[in-house]
């Protein structure tokens, strides 16, 4: 039977450090107020489950050394929740199951409206921090962190290989650290420049060799890792290799308009901070745009031009924003001085309507479009389409 100490500090380790004080015990965050990222504790694992269009899934999680035996984590992201995906703003939609995410969670802001179960009991509990506030794949950590793979050796085996490879990781720090045997096969998308290639394509072009092993003097290279069917002992395939910075600028290019497309569709959301109120129903809106998206999105807010807002849930759905929106004016658009606060844009405008609405309360979720972009009516299935489903309950997830 495992020692009670060690099976606790096993317990501890899931955001790959030792909780050590009172400062590390779950926390909270206030309605109405951006987080401090520092509060946030840090897990990371592969995708399992995807509910896109209320931004919730599964990660099975897993620490230095070992995969952790225990229960799903459950997670939903926090309205201002950000999501990056090849060093671009991302979906969850664009993230494929398997892939080793990294995140930073909080408790749920409100226990009763959240959109994931708590799970209490089991061998080994799941994390109480349910809500993210960042969840990222591999590469968008190294890119965020200026930090790459560097790639020692390569051994070929017919159609399938090793790769052997290092990662820095700072103490206490997030991501994988150290040296790893990663398998990759014909599934493995090989990016040089602006081509991607296989490994047999490799082979060909003698870059790798035929048989047998190659060493390289610590390559810098990106890697985007999946699931592996030793995933209990914490081994990986290789889903994506970047080989050279060229190539993952082009695929970092890719997702980006990815994203700008889905934002443009569905509009920039956005925190309503106070309404003053005018004669006969009008109103002006200050609203603060969340962050995380490309900057292109925030430089079409202007003073004096025309947008929409429309009303939404902490899922960031809307009901039909293209009809029960509300037309008005940017008045004027303000900037935060120094570095916002984490999921913040630290931009805020003032928007200007005929007539306020219910949706358009201090606290309360929208999304906002400037003029230039569609008016356009969502998938049927990302609406809300009636109160029961202001909040989605958690009866899809196993109790």
């Amino acid at each position: 039977m495992m020692p009670v100490r060690i099976l606790l500090c096993l317990l501890l380790l899931l955001s790959g450090r030792l909780v050590t004080s009172a400062d590390d015990a779950p926390f909270r965050p206030e309605p109405g107020k951006f987080p401090s990222l520092s509060e946030a504790h840090s897990y990371r694992g592969e995708l399992v489950f995807v509910d896109h269009v209320n931004r919730r899934g599964s990660l099975r999680l897993h620490v230095d050394g070992h995969y952790h035996e225990g229960r799903l984590h459950h997670f939903a992201m926090l309205p201002y929740g950000m999501i990056r995906y090849r060093g671009a703003p991302a979906e969850l939609r664009d993230i494929p199951i398997g892939t080793v995410l990294y995140g930073r969670f909080y408790l749920p802001p409100d226990p009763k409206t959240s959109a994931v179960p708590v799970v209490r009991g089991g061998h080994v509990p799941a994390p109480p921090e349910t809500h993210a506030i960042l969840l990222e794949d591999g590469p968008s950590l190294c890119l965020r962190e200026v930090k790459a793979w560097k790639l020692t050796e390569v051994e070929i085996n017919g159609a399938e290989g090793l790769v052997v490879a290092s990662l820095e990781r700072k103490e206490g720090g997030e991501g994988l650290g150290g040296e790893h045997k990663l398998t990759i096969d014909s599934s493995t998308r090989i990016w040089r420049g602006r081509e991607l290639l296989g490994l047999e394509d490799l082979v060909a072009d003698q870059t790798w060799p035929n048989a047998g092993k190659k060493s390289f003097e610590g390559q810098a290279v990106q890697l985007g890792l999946t699931w592996h069917p030793r995933y209990i002992y914490q081994q990986f395939h290789v889903a994506d290799l970047w080989l050279d910075e060229v190539a993952m600028t082009v695929a970092t290019g890719r997702q980006r308009g990815q994203h700008l497309r889905h934002i443009r569709m569905r509009w920039m959301p956005a925190r309503v901070d106070q309404v003053a109120h005018g004669k006969f129903g009008n109103a002006t809106v200050t609203a603060t745009l969340f962050g995380g998206m490309d900057e292109s999105l925030y430089a079409d807010f202007k003073p004096d031009t025309g947008a929409k807002m429309a009303a939404a849930e902490d899922t960031l759905r809307t009901w039909w924003p293209d009809h029960d929106g509300m037309d008005g004016k940017i008045t004027s658009v303000t900037s935060t001085k120094g570095e916002p606060a984490f999921g913040s844009s630290g931009i805020q405008i003032h928007f200007q309507v005929p007539l306020i609405l219910e949706g358009f309360r201090p606290g309360r979720i929208v999304r906002i479009r400037p003029h230039r972009w569609p008016n356009v009516k969502p998938p049927v299935e990302e609406l809300v389409r009636g109160f029961e489903d202001r909040w989605p309950n958690s009866d899809i997830f196993k109790k």
